[in-house]
């Protein structure tokens, strides 16, 4: 339940200081997904480093290897999003996608504490397990299911922080050998990566922010720029002739389908979209604004927007039924260790959201504010801990950074990029017309990184292939039509 309903962020020690507490494992292993052999490894930390000699926990890491390690070139560390992304599990995709830096970088993915196999804060109460999708509701979510989850605790959640974090990843940076270390960040990743350059920026040769959430954005108030990804996309369905033909109303037919389900939820009965066996499926307002929300992250997904809405206001939720069914317990891999995700957006983020700042959010047409009923049902019972005022400063380290925007992001929006470039000295922001979530998910996108990785220098990119990305295309029939 709860993992549908979030679908949707001390004193400073130095690494050379902290590194007699450190011991590290590592050794040549297989993993799934990717047949050769690559570097699997764990880095014992102080939980506490302000008590290194007191509760150890182990960090775990993979090192996807350079194809050509002849020119010994600085590596690249990947900082995973969420938060609550362990950032090893994405190994066998970031060794496809990212062929062209691994070409001749090692790749390195740490998970981050709290996830992955880095002592991980995952509950095992069936709220926070895969749920069935197809039969829950809103009013499922019950506050009795973060007790029980926190019950399970043994770790000292004070100490689940960005800045612990980034603390992990520069001792393992150090434990490997790297005297610096470029980094890339994507969505919360780049929240990670503009800590670790106040923290530690001597240790980072350049930085990439992709779809980025900045220290001066809070996490969690995401209604605004959802329905702004939700505004272009009708607008582009209108841009194009066929789309416009099969949907002219699509604006309102959205708005009949939400009023509907605001009124009274539907229940009916499908052929489970995977088994083909019979279940009942619940459709409430908040699982239809949820779901749609998810489709806006990725092009690929976008493109059935329109059609699904269509449908619905027409009677016929199958379409619907399959895209809930990519949350299914068989489908959904890859998922956020959802003990980390609410330990720091309520701890970092959910304090600086004032009533009128949540009441400002849920001013818009698309979700209203459902996207906000996670953070405000479980962040006031959540235990609290609080960075110091530092932690909020705007980040100015002067690293070559590069910034990426997708112009069609819901959730980190070109404006945020903006944020970070107008206070880092040496970056560029480069917005991608016709790029949603991550521009680093295409081909080109992964190129421009590779090349900013080889010249360090934001001003002599080549850019073109990005201008070329397609406008957005819709599917406008049942069967298949684009």
């Amino acid at each position: 339940m709860w993992k549908s309903l979030i679908a949707l962020g001390m004193l400073a020690s130095s690494a050379s200081a902290m590194a007699q507490t450190h011991q590290l494992k590592i050794d040549d292993c297989h993993i799934d997904g990717i047949k050769e052999q690559i570097k699997c490894g764990t880095l014992t930390v102080p939980e506490n480093y302000n008590k290194p000699d007191a509760v150890k926990i182990d960090v775990n890491f993979t090192v996807l290897p350079a194809i050509d390690n002849s020119s010994n070139k600085v590596p690249l560390m990947f900082l995973a999003g969420g938060p609550g992304q362990a950032a090893t599990e994405l190994s066998a995709m970031l060794r496809r996608n990212y062929y062209e830096i691994r070409k001749t970088r090692d790749i390195v993915l740490v998970d981050q504490r709290g996830t992955g196999k880095s002592n991980p804060l995952l509950c095992d109460n069936e709220a926070f397990k895969a749920t069935n999708v197809y039969t829950m509701s809103s009013s499922d979510y019950n506050i009795d299911e973060i007790h029980s989850c926190l019950a399970e605790f043994k770790q000292d959640l004070s100490q689940y922080n960005s800045e612990n974090a980034i603390r992990d990843f520069d001792a393992v940076r150090e434990a490997l050998g790297h005297q610096q270390i470029n980094i890339y960040g994507g969505s919360y990743g780049t929240r990670a990566a503009l800590v670790y350059m106040r923290l530690f920026p001597q240790n980072l040769k350049s930085v990439v922010l992709d779809s980025v959430g900045p220290i001066e954005v809070p996490i969690g108030p995401f209604g605004q720029s959802a329905a702004r990804s939700f505004s272009l996309l009708i607008e582009n369905c209108h841009k194009d002739a066929e789309c416009k033909k099969a949907f002219p109303n699509l604006e309102q037919e959205y708005q009949q389908v939400f009023e509907r389900l605001v009124k009274s939820p539907i229940e009916i009965a499908i052929p489970h979209p995977r088994l083909g066996t019979e279940v009942k499926f619940l459709i409430d307002a908040e699982k239809f604004v949820s779901t749609l929300r998810l489709q806006l992250y990725s092009m690929g997904q976008r493109t059935l927007v329109p059609l699904v809405i269509n449908q619905a206001y027409k009677g016929n939720f199958m379409p619907f039924a399959g895209l809930v069914a990519m949350n299914d317990e068989e489908q959904a891999k890859g998922s956020l260790y959802f003990g980390l995700t609410l330990n720091i957006v309520c701890n970092e983020d959910f304090p600086l959201v004032d009533e009128n700042a949540w009441l400002a959010d849920a001013d818009n047409s698309f979700g209203r504010n459902i996207s906000h009923r996670a953070w405000r049902l479980a962040c006031p019972v959540w235990p609290k801990y609080r960075p110091d005022a530092e932690f909020y400063q705007s980040v100015t380290a002067d690293i070559p950074t590069l910034i990426l925007s997708g112009n069609l992001d819901p959730v980190t929006p070109p404006a945020n990029g903006d944020k970070s470039d107008a206070t880092l000295p040496n970056s560029k922001h480069i917005v991608v017309k016709n790029a949603a979530h991550i521009v680093a998910n295409t081909d080109c996108g992964v190129g421009v990184v590779a090349q900013f990785l080889d010249s360090l220098d934001v001003s002599s990119l080549d850019e073109e292939c990005l201008a070329e990305i397609p406008d957005e295309s819709f599917m406008t029939s049942l069967n298949g039509n684009m």
